[in-house]
């Protein structure tokens, strides 16, 4: 007794709504947790009265800790090779733009060789970044 009209076809689409609404709520839960784990380095500014610096790009950030360790970025780099190492970055942009973090404990002299090297490095701007007084 076979039934002759009673052909069951295979469905082959796949339910793709799950999947989104997954997708949806992970992208969520990245957007909210990605500005927690962008801290950067501590470093004891000093304070100063100025404005906020307006730049069309991320600039680069440059930080001169405490102990006198210089950290391009997150990434920790000698005094020697600073210059060809910012002339690498910056070979491929237009606006040469850096930000420099310098702890107020560290000696000016020592800044100001950093800032010599950026500046043999063919940066056209450089900025200062201090904290606002309160």
């Amino acid at each position: 007794m076979g039934h002759v009209g009673d052909q069951k076809k295979f469905m082959s689409e796949i339910n793709v709504t799950p999947l989104v609404d997954v997708m949806l709520v992970l992208l969520i839960i990245f957007m909210v947790t990605t500005p927690m784990l962008m801290q950067g380095v501590d470093v004891n500014l000093p304070k100063t009265d100025s404005r906020p610096i307006k730049t069309k790009e991320d600039p680069l950030i440059i930080t001169i800790q405490k102990d006198r360790k210089i950290l391009l970025e997150d990434h920790e780099m000698q005094m020697e090779g600073l210059e060809t190492k910012i002339s690498k970055i910056f070979e491929n942009r237009r606006d040469k733009e850096v930000l420099l973090r310098a702890d107020r404990d560290v000696s000016y002299g020592f800044v100001m060789q950093v800032i010599a090297r950026v500046k043999a490095g063919g940066i056209d701007k450089l900025g200062m970044v201090t904290e606002p007084l309160d």
